[in-house]
C-alpha cells in the first residue's frame, strides 16, 4: 500500500550498486523493509485501530508513522533527494491526509494507482531526454563493463541496434509500473469503501496493505526481472560476450 514501489525499486537499484562499508551507501535490508512499511501497519491498521484501543485517527496516524519515519531517515542516510523515495513519502503523506480529512475512499484507489503510474511515465518520458532511466537503473557501470559491452557493440556495428533494445527494456521497466497501478486502483476499489477516517476503513486500508506484496508486487517484480533477463540477453546476442565477461570486473574478482 503505503511506499512498496519506490522500495521496490530501490531494492533493484542496489542489485547494481557496489558492496560499502559507508551507511549512506549500504543497500536496504529488504526484511526489515517489508516489516517496517507492510507488516506493522497492516497489523496496526487491522488490529490496533478500534475505538477501545487506539481508535481510527490515531491508529492511522501511528501506523503511516512507521513507514514515513523510515523514509525519511532513508532520505537522511542516502544524504541526496531521490525522485523514487521521495515520491514514496508524498504517498504516504497523501494516504494519511485522506484518512484526516475524511475523503471518498475512492481516492485512495487514485492515490494507489498514480505513484506507480508516475513513475512508470518517468521511464517512458526519459527516453526522449539524455539521462534515460533504464541506463542508470539497469544498464550501468557499477555491474556491468560498459566500456567493453560498447566496444563489442563497436566492433560488430551493433550500437545501433543496442539502442533499440533498450527502449525495448525501457517499456517493459514501465510496463511494470502500469501493471502495478491497473492492479493497485483494482484491488483500492474492491477493498477500501468504508469511509474515510472510521474503523471500518482503518481495516479496510490494512487489508489492502497486506495483500499488497502477493497481488501487485510479485507480479510487477517479475516483469521487471524479465527486463533484466531481455537487457543481459541482449548484449550476449550483440556482442558475442559470455555473461561473465559482461560484469563489471570487480564482480568477476569476488566470484
Amino acid at each position: 500500500m503505503i511506499d512498496r514501489f519506490p522500495r521496490a525499486l530501490d531494492r533493484i537499484r542496489s542489485m547494481t550498486e557496489t558492496t560499502t562499508t559507508r551507511d549512506h551507501e549500504r543497500p536496504e535490508n529488504p526484511w526489515i523493509s517489508m516489516l517496517i512499511n507492510i507488516v506493522i501497519p497492516a497489523v496496526i491498521l487491522m488490529k490496533f485501530s478500534g475505538e477501545d484501543r487506539l481508535g481510527p485517527v490515531t491508529g492511522l496516524l501511528v501506523a503511516l508513522s512507521f513507514p514515513l519515519t523510515y523514509g525519511i531517515a532513508d532520505l537522511i542516510r542516502r544524504r541526496k533527494v531521490n525522485f523514487i523515495s521521495a515520491l514514496g513519502v508524498v504517498s504516504i503523506m497523501l494516504t494519511g491526509g485522506i484518512g484526516l480529512l475524511q475523503l471518498d475512499p475512492k481516492w485512495i484507489a487514485v492515490k494507489e494507482a498514480a505513484v506507480p503510474l508516475v513513475i512508470g511515465l518517468a521511464v517512458v518520458i526519459s527516453l526522449k531526454t539524455r539521462y534515460p532511466v533504464v541506463r542508470s537503473l539497469l544498464y550501468n557501470d557499477r555491474i556491468i563493463d560498459v566500456p567493453t559491452v560498447e566496444s563489442h557493440l563497436d566492433q560488430y556495428d551493433n550500437r545501433a541496434a543496442f539502442e533499440k533494445s533498450l527502449v525495448a527494456v525501457s517499456w517493459l521497466l514501465a510496463s511494470s509500473f502500469f501493471l502495478s497501478a491497473i492492479l493497485n486502483f483494482v484491488l483500492a476499489r474492491v477493498i477500501v469503501k468504508s469511509p474515510a477516517g472510521s474503523v471500518a476503513f482503518n481495516e479496510e486500508l490494512g487489508r489492502m496493505t497486506a495483500l499488497s506484496y502477493p497481488v501487485i508486487v510479485i507480479p510487477s517484480m517479475a516483469v521487471m526481472f524479465l527486463a533484466l533477463w531481455y537487457l543481459f540477453r541482449s548484449i550476449k546476442r550483440l556482442t558475442h560476450m559470455k555473461l561473465d565477461d559482461i560484469f563489471h570486473p570487480r564482480h568477476r574478482e569476488e566470484k
